[in-house]
């Protein structure tokens, strides 16, 4: 094709592509199949590379991901990046808004209501239309540079329509849209990996990804609602038109928002708001308030923290009513029986909810709850089903008294109730609902970290009767894993060299995922760095075990009682037979270095890594790690989205610092 006929097809293919990402991720209206806009992609790719020149860095084949980061840059805003007040009274709002006509007496103020959405914070710069650079609020004033993830969000134009300003900042919020996350969460499970609390911290946990071919598959989306800097050019002057403009130059906004003039409007655009907010493709907890006109914002000001000119109020945590019809009691790895509901399922806050924890007897009790009856359901933060009361009014006489069973529904045996725990235990260590919770509990992230060893695999391995106790699981052979549903070469081989690479991990994540009753990542930690072997912690009196940090005296018998029962010392020998490291080989945990000795360090917000990896580190270069902020307390390390904690480290005066402050003191 002659190199003008070619620029003009690659120009027409990237203006087609663009409208159908709009149609499909904007509109959810899309005209084409997947296999017809594969198809125009790969004419573009081809295009482009029989005609390098023609390569555009606006170019939809350029959101394909790049090399894996090392890190992420540190990168400062032109304007800093404040967060909202926010209340759940109506009544506060309206405070608020009087608030802000005292601050501009005799001025008629107008007001725009949109959806909080619950996702991370991002600031977008446009330099002559192109994308530049993005980046997280991170404290507000300096972010991290996410650029490179950001540029697989198919709803970010990577250039702008229209006639912009030479350079511009706009700011919105990413989110992983709610079918996304579900999607997202179901094959985690599917592969034994930790689960997303909601989908905004699946959307952090995202951003934080250094190899962005990662991000691509996840499916992130993105809105946009505010200004940073502009230069060299005009913008809109009101919130309203913001909202019109943003979208007009190619970026995506909010669905609906509205428009008041006094407290009586913008109450009615907040329960109008309430009303459709499960609607939306993101999450949304709440309404913003904002002055609308942005001459009256400068004039209202802003605190250190917050615009004084904006609000966001907060909607309750939803409830719902159902009936409750049956109570079943799970078994978990320590034995321990806990009653669930199942419920009629009922949507609540966007979701089907059918079940919901109801603890113990105890709680069952005393908020008298019985089968039959109609109950009050609400989601915890809004993610976590809990049942909440009992609509008595609707008793007929016929509902039934819930009793703890007497013996354990998983394996028959007579159950134990335990009067310290006010907990009823099933103390048969062949428990085949014990041996699933104690495996599953083995292999976590927080323990051995065996990848693919998640739930539904340890329900195969044990139903197939392949796994029958822990060390079962290191004699797996490929053959019988491959026989699995789901399970094919790749899976296989994945899960088999997981279990291999465990047997290597350090000796306070091996005495972790025995678990043994009270001993947490924390108190395992302490014991194997006084202790140094396994050996040594099992044959330890009580009052040498009492005599490590943090270790009581009820910890310091439960773990010595542990290594005296027959069964757990069979358990050791055979996990030893296996090759499994019992503190003889503890190099991942060898000290580094003591340039943080006598310092300690609490850790807040989403980080490039697991908080676990972090605080690993700060303790191989001899610092401590702490769980909350005291005067005591030498640095806070704060990552994206970090909450109560740095408010806390700012009012003490205590230091704070970022990951890449954290990586320039250890550089050797």
């Amino acid at each position: 094709m002659p190199a003008l006929n070619a620029s003009s097809r690659a120009r027409e293919l990237r203006r087609e592509i663009a409208r159908h990402d709009r149609l499909y991720y904007e509109e959810a209206a899309p005209e084409i199949t997947d296999r017809e806009y594969d198809a125009l992609l790969r004419e573009l790719c081809d295009l482009e590379d029989a005609h390098p020149e023609l390569r555009a860095p606006d170019s939809p084949t350029q959101r394909v991901a790049g090399k894996p980061l090392e890190g992420f840059k540190q990168v400062r805003h032109r304007v800093p990046m404040q967060s909202l007040d926010n209340t759940y009274s109506l009544e506060e709002a309206d405070e608020f808004m009087a608030r802000v006509e005292r601050l501009l007496p005799g001025i008629k103020l107008r007001w725009t209501i949109e959806p909080k959405v619950d996702g991370v914070a991002l600031s977008l710069t446009y330099r002559e239309g192109l994308l530049e650079l993005a980046a997280t609020r991170g404290d507000g004033t300096t972010g991290d540079d996410v650029t490179q993830n950001i540029r697989t969000i198919r709803t970010i134009p990577l250039k702008l329509e229209g006639d912009v300003p030479d350079l511009l900042e706009i700011r919105g919020e990413v989110y992983l849209p709610k079918k996304k996350f579900a999607a997202l969460n179901e094959e985690r499970e599917k592969e034994g990996e930790a689960l997303f609390a909601n989908p905004r911290n699946a959307a952090a946990g995202s951003l934080k990804l250094l190899d962005s071919s990662i991000v691509a598959k996840r499916g992130l989306s993105a809105v946009f609602y505010g200004l940073g800097a502009v230069e060299g050019g005009k913008a809109p002057q009101s919130q309203e038109e913001l909202l019109h403009w943003l979208k007009k130059i190619g970026l995506p906004v909010v669905p609906k928002f509205w428009e008041a003039d006094d407290e009586a409007g913008v109450r009615k655009a907040i329960a109008a708001l309430e009303k459709i907010r499960h609607d939306f493709a993101f999450e949304t907890d709440g309404a913003v308030i904002k002055l609308d006109e942005f001459r009256r914002r400068e004039q209202a000001g802003s605190t250190s923290k917050a615009p004084r000119w904006a609000m966001a109020y907060k909607y309750e945590a939803e409830r719902a009513r159902t009936k409750l019809n049956s109570i079943t009691v799970q078994v978990g790895r320590m034995g321990t029986l806990t009653p669930v509901a199942e419920l009629e399922p009922v949507p609540i806050a966007g979701s089907r909810v059918a079940r919901a924890t109801l603890h113990n007897e105890e709680e069952i009790a005393r908020k008298d709850i019985r089968i039959g009856d109609w109950v009050f359901v609400e989601k915890a933060g809004e993610v976590i089903p809990a049942v909440v009361g009992v609509d008595l009014k609707a008793r007929t006489g016929k509902e039934k008294i819930f009793k703890m069973p007497e013996k354990c529904p998983s394996c028959g045996s007579k159950v134990f109730r335990d009067p310290e725990l006010t907990a009823i235990r099933c103390i048969n260590p062949d428990c085949p609902a014990q041996i699933r919770r104690r495996i599953e509990h083995f292999a976590a992230r927080g323990a051995m970290d065996i990848e693919g060893l998640g739930e539904a695999m340890v329900d195969q391995l044990v139903t197939a009767g392949l796994v029958a106790a822990l060390p079962d699981v290191y004699a797996l052979k490929a053959g019988e894993v491959a026989a699995l549903e789901r399970m094919g070469e790749k899976s296989t081989a994945n899960l088999l060299a997981a279990i291999e690479g465990s047997k290597g991990q350090p000796l306070w994540r091996l005495l972790f995922g025995l678990g043994i009753m009270h001993v947490g990542a924390s108190v395992a930690r302490k014991l194997a760095d006084k202790f140094h072997t396994l050996d040594k912690i099992a044959s330890a009196s009580v009052e040498e075990l009492e005599s490590t940090e943090d270790v009581g005296e009820i910890v310091a018998r439960e773990i010595h009682d542990f290594f005296r029962l027959p069964h757990n010392r069979k358990l050791v020998e055979s996990l030893r037979k296996r090759g499994l490291n019992f503190g003889e080989r503890d190099e991942r945990t060898a000290p580094a270095s003591q340039e943080l000795a006598g310092e300690t360090w609490v850790i807040t917000g989403t980080l490039s890594r697991p908080r676990d990896e972090i605080a690993e580190l700060i303790r191989r270069h001899g610092g401590g790690v702490s769980g909350s902020v005291s005067k005591k307390t030498s640095y806070v390390l704060a990552g994206e989205e970090a909450g109560s904690k740095l408010d806390k480290a700012k009012s003490l005066g205590v230091p704070v610092v970022d990951e890449a402050a954290l990586h320039e003191r250890l550089k050797p």
